[in-house]
């Protein structure tokens, strides 16, 4: 009796830890193409930040001064902080750990206030995130990928506050944390003693307007070990090490803002090794809003059309100048996010008005999927339109399968769910891209080795071996292997995103449609800081099941 008991209430625990009840519900549209399903109808929370961990767990927050959310803390465990400025005491969670595998999800207790923070993942996989708002603005919290931890606080682990701040991992395995509301400054995570507290940064104030449009700042680690820094509608280039600009970078033409609240999307395009090193390092940067659209919002109810266009620019030319191109729709709060093959997805977000509290409108619900090889002229192909209106405070991240989690949209300042334009979403669900599509099954490659994870050193030759069931010989000659680091995804920005198509000897048959590739791992941590990288291949443009790689 004492056994069945015990049993009982472990099966009580886990109804409780996780929610078990996935919708399956999909759609399929013949004006374009890709596939959605519903995976959660509510998760508790609204996806606002998201992160992939190596251990194919997501970790997902929102804010502690919503009030109470839909997902309760279990063992009656509640959160006690008297600086909170909605509960005081509060017996909810907000923050989940998703397990993509099992497709279900367990609370998770963060103290202080997370809301519009900022993060990155160490080389040893754990996930730190900094900053928020009220009582959260110096925090450091560490959330360990391990079964049944939870979030761990620093207070005052930062030396400044940090609120919209971006950060970045950095080739010695620190992070490089920028800016943040009234911050035109930037600090390192770790600290150590022999280095002040915060660096003067004047760009940030230059960029600064009556509308705070430098706020989570663009940014990307550039072959050469330094930064490159977007905010507004300008750019540098950054020594962190020596607190020196290198270079300054043109205004995008138009000199629209990109960075929030007019909230763009930006990526850095993939970096190809060769032996002769990378080819190009080049950002892509797509949408936002034009000049006092957010004022306009706010203050009068006008709201203005967003951008449609997208600016390309190759950061180490000698002249380097914006590329424009049309996007086939305007769109503010998209989110940007890098495929296993190397195309970019753009997807979430409403094509007039701005991000902030009830300042969009009229969502787009079709993705896009811009080809960067392409012709210009030829790059964007719209895809098949989701049923759920993703705005203010969505999210989307790539997943170790080829699919792409989307979630949140809390367009309001507490958790609304009737009565307004865009209720509140707590659900989640997943964007499966065309090469996913079953007519594409013979000629996706399986990955027979090396075995997930896998350790390896920077400038190593690793064979992997991978299947085909159909494959012509030109076809397989231009395979090509691909490494993705998960990114940290909040408010149309995807911090540490990155992606590198590295260097490869001639396939070589093994029979019965099996073959291996000599690959070489990055030769510099410059181009690809140490830890956790999700690693391709790809046939035809279609790509395998990644498997996870440690690059130390």
């Amino acid at each position: 009796m004492a056994t069945l008991n015990i049993n009982l209430c472990s099966f009580i625990f886990l109804l409780i830890l996780f929610t078990i009840q996935p919708s399956h519900r999909s759609h399929a549209i013949a004006s374009g193409t890709g596939r959605w399903q519903i995976l959660q109808t509510s998760v508790g929370i609204s996806a606002m930040h998201m992160q992939l961990l190596h251990n194919d767990r997501v970790v997902i927050f929102d804010r502690t001064d919503f009030g109470r959310s839909n997902l309760s803390l279990p063992n009656s465990q509640c959160r006690n902080d008297v600086n909170d400025t909605a509960l005081a005491v509060d017996c909810t969670a907000h923050s989940i750990e998703y397990h993509v595998l099992s497709n279900m999800f367990r609370p998770l207790t963060v103290q202080t206030d997370v809301w519009c923070s900022s993060g990155a993942v160490m080389p040893n996989g754990s996930l730190i995130q900094t900053g928020g708002f009220n009582d959260g603005e110096r925090r450091v919290r560490v959330f360990n990928p391990c079964d049944g931890c939870d979030w761990e606080e620093i207070d005052n682990g930062l030396a400044a506050r940090r609120w919209y701040a971006t950060n970045h991992i950095l080739p010695d395995g620190r992070q490089i944390i920028i800016g943040g509301r009234r911050q035109f400054n930037y600090e390192f995570y770790p600290k150590t003693s022999a280095a002040p507290d915060t660096y003067t940064l004047p760009f940030l104030l230059q960029t600064r307007d009556p509308e705070e449009n430098n706020l989570y700042p663009f940014v990307y680690l550039n072959v050469d070990g330094n930064l490159f820094v977007f905010a507004n509608n300008r750019a540098i280039l950054l020594n962190y090490t020596t607190n020196k600009v290198v270079r300054r970078y043109p205004m995008i033409p138009g000199g629209e803002p990109r960075s929030y609240p007019s909230t763009g999307s930006s990526v850095l395009l993939p970096l190809k090794i060769t032996p002769q090193g990378v080819v190009e390092v080049e950002v892509l940067i797509c949408g936002g809003a034009p000049k006092g659209s957010y004022n306009q919002a706010s203050s009068n109810g006008v709201f203005m059309d967003a951008l449609n266009t997208c600016g390309r620019i190759k950061i180490n030319d000698p002249n380097p100048q914006w590329v424009m191109e049309s996007m086939p729709q305007s769109r503010v709060m998209g989110d940007m996010t890098l495929l296993p093959n190397g195309n970019v997805l753009i997807i979430n977000g409403a094509a007039k008005g701005s991000a902030g509290w009830e300042l969009g409108r009229n969502p787009v619900l079709n993705p896009v999927i811009y080809l960067p090889e392409n012709a210009t002229g030829s790059r964007f192909e719209t895809q098949v339109p989701s049923i759920v209106p993703r705005m203010y405070h969505s999210t989307a991240i790539l997943l170790r399968d080829g699919r792409v989690l989307v979630g949140g949209s809390n367009p309001h300042t507490y958790y609304n769910f009737t009565g307004v334009l865009f209720p509140t979403e707590l659900s989640l669900e997943a964007f499966s891209p065309p090469y996913l599509d079953y007519q594409f099954s013979n000629l996706r490659p399986k990955i027979v080795s090396p075995a997930s994870p896998y350790k390896c050193l920077y400038n190593q030759t690793v064979k992997v071996e991978f299947t085909v069931r159909t494959a012509s010989t030109a076809g397989i000659n231009k395979v090509k292997v691909t490494v993705v680091a998960p990114s940290f995804t909040t408010h149309s920005f995807s911090m540490n995103q990155r992606l590198l198509v590295l260097g490869k000897e001639e396939v070589r048959s093994l029979g019965k449609s099996k073959y291996e590739i000599l690959v070489r791992t990055p030769v510099s941590k410059n181009l690809a800081p140490p830890g956790y990288y999700l690693l391709f291949v790809v046939h035809q443009e279609i790509p395998s099941e990644g498997i996870w790689v440690n690059i130390q």
